[in-house]
Formats: C-alpha cells, structure tokens, sequence
C-alpha cells in the first residue's frame, strides 16, 4: 500500500479548496492508498513564521513527508501564487523533502486568471525541493465546487471528469492502477 500525503495549504477550514481535497482523498482511499491528511493551518503559527525547525509540530510534518510515497499539494490561489501559509511551510522543510515523490498540485480560484499558477509559482518550488515525478495538475474555478448543508462537496461535471482524470493519472504514477483497486 502506497501512503499519499494530502496537504491543503488553504488557511481557512471550511475552503472550498481544503474541501475538494478531501473529497479527492475519498478516491485515492477507494483505490487502495493509505492517505494522511494535513491542513497546513493548524500547525501553530509561531512555529511556521517563526521558522522553528526543531519545533515538535515542524518535526512531525517533515517525518509525514518522509514517509509519503507521493503528495497532493492543493492550494487556493492568491494573487497569482499559492497562498504565504504554503509557501511558509514549504520554506521550512529539507531542501530536498520531494525526492523520490510522485507530486499532484492543484488549485482553486475564482478567475480563469489565475490557471497557470500551477506551472509558473508550484511547479518551479516543487521541482527544486526533488520531487522524482510532478503529474499534470488541476485548477479548479471556485464555482465549480459546491458545498451542501451536510459538508459534502458536489462538483460541476466537467471539472469532476478532469479531477477524476488527474486522480487517476496520480494513482496509476504510484504504481496502482485505479481500474484494478477499484476492482479488487
């Protein structure tokens, strides 16, 4: 069983993008990955901004990346990057914490403006921390996630098709293909 680290880099709970992640961690589940969640939010802020890298909360968030097989990074955008409590983290793990990873970014937004955020802020600080492999990812525009009374997350077909596309494509670059996880 693979294990994938799911980090939201939202600084709001109730965000659509930490919501559509966890949702999303719902099929890697399904497909036979062990997943462990991790809300960037809730590590204390004096340890994040404060840089405190023997901080004991920083010391267990760099052991989680350790142990990952792969990482889905999601993050809402903000002015054509990814949010400062991601990038807060991110500036405090090893410089080389992706190596060997398979790595998933994706990211919500209320304008097609912001689409490339992806490949022009994540991608480049992905790529340096050594990820082994980043697979295609995601924007998704904030209207297409729904969130219902319950808490649950309904999404606009078309996005839920390409997001079930890049989940699949992460999945099978783990080394597990989705059709036959699903199957057995």
């Amino acid at each position: 069983m693979t294990t994938v680290l799911s980090v939201s880099g939202s600084p709001s709970a109730s965000s659509r993008t930490n919501r559509l992640l966890r949702h999303l961690d719902d099929r890697l589940v399904a497909q036979g990955h062990e997943v462990i969640p991790l809300d960037v939010r809730t590590i204390p802020a004096q340890a994040l901004l404060g840089a405190d890298f023997r901080h004991p909360a920083i010391v267990e968030v760099t052991e989680l990346f350790a142990r990952a097989d792969g990482v889905v990074i999601a993050t809402p955008v903000y002015k054509a990057s990814y949010s400062g409590v991601l990038k807060a983290l991110l500036d405090l793990l090893p410089q080389y914490a992706l190596t060997d990873k398979t790595v998933l970014p994706l990211a919500t937004g209320g304008s097609t403006a912001h689409v490339l955020a992806i490949d022009y802020a994540l991608r480049p600080v992905l790529s340096s921390m050594g990820a082994a492999h980043i697979v295609q990812g995601w924007f998704t525009l904030d209207k297409d996630i729904t969130v219902r009374d319950d808490g649950s997350v309904a999404v606009a077909a078309s996005a839920a098709q390409a997001l079930t596309q890049v989940i699949d494509q992460f999945s099978t670059a783990l080394g597990r293909s989705p059709v036959l996880a699903a199957a057995g």
